[in-house]
């Protein structure tokens, strides 16, 4: 009598429930859930006749539009992998994934044909390039047309067992090392973290969610799948910007969405005119860094929002914490609730067991003060990641996942984040290897020594600032080496600021003390 835990039971759900009910809107295209899944079913049958089988990968790197969102029930529902990837990245990133991955087939919005085209030569375990914005016509004989083979197809394809520890998505995080590990997510994985969203932040078919969040970032946070589950409406939103925010939420009578603080600190800076007519009462769940408690009071107060903070990694599917409010919060003040909600809460119902611990795996005291690592369990927990057992021992050898993040215990039992045992930088809600950074600057001719950390920006929650040694008889100015770094990097890890340094603090060993960067001021003096 069991049934495999998938998020392709929400599918087969909301199908046979909520057909006739409009699901997804991508721009002036509207679908009912019935049009919508019928479009999937297509592009499944398209896929197999492709050569597609269970077990192979299929990589997109797409905004949030319709296509996209399809890719989530068309691509598991064959058995097949999925790899969204970062549409924000550069080529060789690209060159990169696609490979390590072992993607047969690769899925591409109009705006990143272009890199794919420059690499494409060396992608020789790619038997397929799919246009995903053209229909009939598109930037080369050797793309196919996602349109014209959608409408080609029949939607009857077979339809081969899934097991609920199947894998469903591969999701690329940077983490601490110059390339990005490949975070294994079974259909149990995904489910659980699902079924978890909703018990937490319910919804239902009244429900309107506007897509703020790139469906990369770790599978839309779920809600690829979560909202589906609800019979609530998917509103895409293939380029974020605040304005069109607040029009949409008026225009769609928006009810919920996701964002990174440094989303939530846009929408609060935006004009008055647009923010002017917004709907009261919009819920907003936000992970991604550590949001500023001042921000949380902004939005809360200026647009009467109410905003829930979640916590987790790619690695967890990605929740493992809530900041679940309490009835006594209501009596707080403003700044004293949005103290609270600034923290990282606790476990969600479904997500497991997590601890904080000290050096040597004891529990730390729920004082505020004592720091450890957070470390968790359950069924949200990657399988490992991929093509890579070391990694996956070193953070899970134990029978734990081990998060990399120092936080401490409130008395309530809230966990707060208090550093980064990692060094890695979360600016705006991407991960930026600062080894990648420095390693690429180490190239430029004038550059001796290197050492990239994170600072604090007002923006971007924080940014990359690099302090250089330069070469005796060298120089560079700020302009000229993020000139450089922009040749080479997503623009979103290029350093904000560069400071010049006679020497960089060292252990006795060699080995750069960062944290002493950290405490310092630096000039950002190329803003």
């Amino acid at each position: 009598m069991e049934v495999p835990l998938t998020p392709l039971e929400f599918m087969r759900r909301t199908r046979r429930l909520y057909a006739s009910r409009e699901g997804v809107v991508d721009g002036a295209q509207r679908w009912t859930y019935g049009a919508f899944f019928d479009r999937c079913d297509r592009w499944s049958a398209a896929l197999q006749r492709l050569g597609v089988r269970p077990g192979d990968r299929v990589a997109y790197i797409a905004p949030n539009t319709h296509a996209q969102l399809e890719s989530f029930y068309a691509v598991p529902q064959l058995g097949a992998v999925l790899v969204p990837l970062n549409f924000r990245l550069v080529a060789d990133d690209f060159r990169y994934l696609i490979q390590h991955s072992g993607a047969t087939v690769v899925c591409v919005s109009a705006a990143y044909q272009a890199s794919i085209d420059a690499i494409r030569d060396d992608l020789s375990n790619v038997a397929h390039f799919v246009a995903l914005d053209s229909h009939g016509h598109g930037p080369g004989p050797r793309w196919l047309q996602y349109e014209s083979l959608i409408e080609e197809a029949t939607g009857d394809f077979v339809r081969p067992a899934i097991a609920e520890n199947d894998l469903l998505a591969i999701n690329y995080t940077s983490g601490t090392t110059s390339r990005p590990k490949g975070v294994m997510i079974t259909h149990r994985n995904a489910w659980v973290n699902s079924v978890g969203m909703l018990a937490h932040t319910p919804m239902t078919t009244a429900d309107c969610y506007l897509w703020t969040l790139p469906m990369f970032h770790a599978n839309g946070w779920t809600f690829t799948w979560t909202v589906t589950a609800a019979g609530a409406r998917h509103v895409c939103l293939p380029q974020f910007d605040a304005a069109t925010v607040f029009r949409l939420a008026k225009q769609e009578q928006v009810t919920r969405l996701c964002a990174a603080p440094t989303v939530l600190i846009m929408l609060a800076n935006a004009p008055a005119e647009a923010k002017q007519g917004a709907p009261r009462g919009l819920g907003v769940m936000t992970a991604g860094a550590p949001p500023a408690a001042v921000t949380i009071q902004r939005i809360e107060d200026e647009l009467g929002w109410v905003v829930t903070q979640i916590y987790g990694l790619t690695e967890t599917a990605p929740a493992i914490s809530i900041c679940e409010p309490r009835p006594e919060h209501a009596v707080l003040s403003g700044d004293e609730r949005a103290r609270i909600k600034a923290r990282q809460g606790v476990e969600l119902i479904t997500s497991g067991e997590l601890r904080v611990v000290d050096d040597q795996g004891r529990e730390v005291p729920a004082d505020g003060k004592s720091p450890g690592e957070i470390i968790a369990r359950g069924n949200v927990v990657m399988a490992g990641y991929y093509n890579d057992p070391e990694a996956t021992a070193a953070c899970m050898g134990n029978g734990w996942f081990h998060t990399g993040d120092a936080a401490v215990v409130h008395p309530d039992g809230y966990v707060q984040i208090t550093d980064r045992l990692k060094d890695v930088i979360i600016s705006g809600g991407e991960n930026i290897s600062s080894v990648e950074v420095e390693a690429l600057l180490l190239r430029h001719e004038a550059v001796q020594e290197v050492a990239v950390v994170g600072v604090p920006d007002e923006t971007w929650g924080e940014s990359p600032h690099a302090f250089v040694v330069f070469k005796a008889g060298r120089s560079a100015t700020a302009e000229q080496l993020q000139a450089f770094c922009r040749e080479h990097l997503a623009h979103f890890k290029v350093p904000h600021g560069f400071t010049p340094v006679a020497e960089l603090p060292k252990t006795a060993t060699g080995k750069i003390q960062k944290f002493v960067l950290r405490q310092g001021r630096p000039n950002l003096s190329a803003q």
